[in-house]
């Protein structure tokens, strides 16, 4: 299957720059961007939403505090004002 990608100038300056750098085919490279993008884009969301049940497996086990107390750690984390 081929695909037809079309780019700003910008990002296929900086495409043809990392290949030339490389020494590689600028498709080469392009798909292997593509690929480690799109590797890291489906593990981002695998941990996203791992995150939001064991949030929500908290909250369901009675672990969880209320935005009073999240509020006050952060003012006094963070040293800022209480207004």
């Amino acid at each position: 299957m081929t695909i037809t990608v079309t780019l700003s100038p910008e990002a296929e300056a900086k495409l043809l720059e990392k290949a030339a750098r490389q020494g590689e085919d600028v498709a080469t490279v392009a798909a292997e961007l593509l690929a480690s993008v799109l590797e890291w884009e489906a593990q981002d969301y695998e941990e996203a939403v791992e995150g939001i049940q064991r949030g929500l497996d908290d909250f369901e086990a009675g672990r969880f505090r209320s935005f009073a107390e999240f509020a006050e750690e952060q003012r006094c984390k963070y040293n800022l004002p209480t207004n």
